[in-house]
């Protein structure tokens, strides 16, 4: 698997062709778009919904979009951001980690996750957080195998949908 960042074109848009397969690798992931809402049709995600939601993580300064391939097809990404918006928290955060459902329990997402995390290790930071959906049982047991342990419970800041706060040290 190769990682590296998303690269969009003059203007922030993104070529043709990438979002064609990120718009697939949202698609596949039928539950989760179900269970987040993020998008109005489970069932009929749209390229322009995928470039507007990536324009709209983009939009802060402090966010990173990985993109993993394999055999040159894209089948992750991850979204990052360096600084948490509540000035108390020294951790960075996961915002999403997505891979393509072909590749669920292939071990691409833990190994995306590693590196997500390898990156912040090599940046000095202590440790990294994330968000899970309450009713996202799939995403907390992930996140949990690789050792991250639920720290609070509270209400997402965009749409205000219970999540589960996890965190590791690094």
């Amino acid at each position: 698997m190769i990682v590296e960042p998303l690269e969009t074109a003059r203007g922030g848009d993104l070529p043709g062709p990438l979002l064609t397969e990120l718009t697939g690798l949202y698609a596949s992931n039928r539950e989760f778009a179900q269970l987040s809402g993020d998008f109005p049709d489970p069932d009929d995600i749209r390229p322009e919904q995928v470039a507007a939601s990536l324009a709209e993580e983009l939009s802060h300064p402090d966010t990173e979009v990985l993109l993993a391939r394999s055999a040159g097809h894209v089948i992750g990404i991850s979204v990052t951001r360096a600084h948490h918006p509540e000035p108390d928290d020294p951790d960075p955060w996961i915002g999403l980690l997505m891979v393509h459902a072909r590749e669920h329990r292939t071990g691409f997402g833990r190994e995306l996750a590693e590196i997500v995390e390898k990156r912040f290790r090599a940046e000095g930071r202590r440790g990294v957080r994330l968000a899970v959906l309450e009713n996202n049982t799939k995403a907390i047991g992930f996140w949990e195998a690789l050792g991250y342990e639920e720290i609070d419970r509270r209400p997402d800041r965009r749409r205000g949908r219970d999540c589960v706060v996890m965190r590791k040290g690094l």
